[in-house]
């Protein structure tokens, strides 16, 4: 049978035409567990859930006339085991050793002779395990990656390995490039499974981290109009970032790091009192936590100009569980002049309301596609052009809120970072997942060496905001502990004993004293 071919769309190869040796475009993830990892129950789960898929079984073919564009092929080699690596930590196999070797391979590049994606089993991770996941930007995005992972995970430990059924053959069939054909495993568990899944994507959303969606229909719009032709001069005539530390020429070694995680229930708390999303809280925490590590490094705040590349998911109903790249590029300015943290999330809220009216979105997702579309030297002049206008990538991704299983253990944290788009040094992630939130920094080693010191900022200001939380809560109290006294007032006899004691007796009717002490 020949192999399979399809064309990337003219998104996917923008994200292709992006990669660098100083910039993989790789979106890269790393899960922790209970207990190590079996290989193979791991291997059952990916050659009936995950290979179910096409496009995890091609390779990218780039034509040697240079005006062609490149498309998918299906390799006709494919070897499951060539992208699955098993490797220790090594001792004592803590956070750090897992933080040192996520970063070694988030610095190196995938075999562009191989489908784009690879899989690395990590023993001696404490008292269980972990994997790190790499995958080119070109298959997917994040958003569509985690619906893969919901796709590979079970509700239980006990949940019974994945075996062939009647549809399929030897060779894994694609079900259409769509993840219904991903999720068509989950319903051979039980119908409720699905039903679970679908109500869980949707608690995410809406009680997560409440990610910006732009409504699907804002693609139908072209650069067109007032409007449209407005924001696409702002786009393209918008002045470069302020010249700080996280500028400069790229190197190939990459740094990453990632918080402890923050129960998502004290960051709902900030947002009762302080108002806005948690989205909101979580990006006026990172922001003063950068503000932070700037001023700590010498480099003034006042009057600077810090935009972050925020990707705006614009997938319609019926595109939920797709494969490839669906979202465009907005660019948010993070308030780092802002030294109070409550103007500083005010400053947040407002700029995230006016970006989710945006006509910027479409038009950004316009430019994307143009990138794809462009020969090689004006491929260059764009993303350059593009990726001067901001110093950051700063994505959130809503998780599942309940645990999940993989290959029988249970995941414990899961941390993921998308790739510096338009050569930008820093890279920032936030995800939820189990009633938890944890933050990832992925920065250039030159530029940034130490992206933990981020981190640390950003528990400085989490602290600062519960501090809101805990005012609040003690003003609450004393208004409830004075409204009780006055009312046990009211109904109290005023009178003193001839102990010197206050009455406990009950006041008469239309008085302040009791029968006994009634003048």
């Amino acid at each position: 049978m020949p192999p399979t071919v399809e064309p990337l769309t003219n998104v996917d190869a923008a994200w292709l035409g992006m990669e660098d040796p100083t910039n993989l475009m790789m979106v890269s993830g790393v899960m922790t567990f209970d207990r190590p990892i079996n290989l193979d129950h791991l291997k059952a789960i990916l050659t009936h859930r995950f290979l179910k898929f096409e496009r995890f079984r091609q390779r990218v073919i780039q034509p040697k006339l240079r005006v062609a564009p490149p498309y998918w092929e299906t390799d006709p080699h494919f070897n499951l085991d060539a992208h699955l690596h098993r490797i220790a930590l090594p001792d004592p196999g803590d956070q750090a050793a897992l933080q040192t070797l996520a970063s070694d391979l988030m610095s190196t590049p995938l075999d562009f002779s191989k489908p784009l994606w690879q899989i690395h089993i990590i023993d001696n991770y404490g008292d269980g395990g972990a994997i790190m996941v790499r995958l080119h930007h070109s298959i997917a995005d994040g958003i569509a990656l985690m619906s893969v992972l919901l796709a590979l995970t079970d509700f239980s430990s006990e949940a019974p390995w994945p075996q062939a059924d009647s549809t399929e053959s030897e060779e894994p069939k694609d079900d259409g490039a769509e993840f219904g054909g991903m999720l068509g495993a989950m319903i051979k568990q039980a119908s409720s499974t699905v039903k679970a899944a679908r109500k869980m994507t949707g608690k995410v959303v809406q009680e997560g981290l409440e990610a910006i969606i732009a409504p699907a229909k804002a693609l139908d719009l072209a650069i067109q109009g007032t409007d449209n032709a407005l924001a696409f001069s702002r786009l393209v005539l918008r002045s470069p970032d302020s010249k700080t530390i996280f500028k400069g020429e790229l190197g190939v070694a990459k740094r990453a790091a990632w918080s402890r995680p923050i129960p998502l229930k004290e960051i709902k708390a900030i947002k009762n009192v302080t108002g806005g999303t948690v989205n909101d809280v979580l990006v006026a925490a990172l922001t003063g936590s950068l503000r932070r590590y700037l001023q700590e490094r010498g480099q003034p705040v006042d009057g600077l100009t810090f935009r972050a590349f925020v990707p705006v998911d614009i997938r319609g109903p019926e595109e939920r569980m797709t494969l490839g790249n669906k979202f465009s590029l907005v660019f948010l300015q993070l308030p780092l002049d802002k030294a109070d943290p409550l103007e500083r999330l005010e400053a947040v809220r407002d700029r995230m309301d006016t970006l989710k009216k945006s006509p910027e979105v479409p038009v950004a997702f316009t430019i994307l596609k143009g990138i794809g579309m462009s020969p090689e030297e004006l491929h260059d002049v764009l993303v350059k052009m593009f990726g001067s206008k901001a110093s950051a990538v700063l994505t959130n991704v809503p998780g599942p809120p309940i645990p999940l299983y993989l290959a029988g253990g249970k995941i414990k944290d899961i941390m993921f970072w998308v790739p510096q788009s338009g050569r930008v040094s820093l890279g920032l992630s936030i995800i939820s997942y189990a009633g938890k939130v944890q933050l990832g920094v992925a920065s250039d080693a030159g530029l940034v060496p130490d992206p933990e010191k981020i981190i640390e900022g950003f528990y400085t200001e989490h602290e600062a905001y519960l501090a809101l939380v805990r005012q609040a809560e003690e003003a609450e109290a004393e208004v409830k502990t004075e409204t009780k006294t006055e009312t046990e007032d009211a109904g109290q006899c005023q009178g003193i004993t001839k102990s010197g004691r206050r009455c406990r007796n009950r006041a008469l009717a239309n008085s302040a004293f009791c029968r006994v002490h009634q003048p």
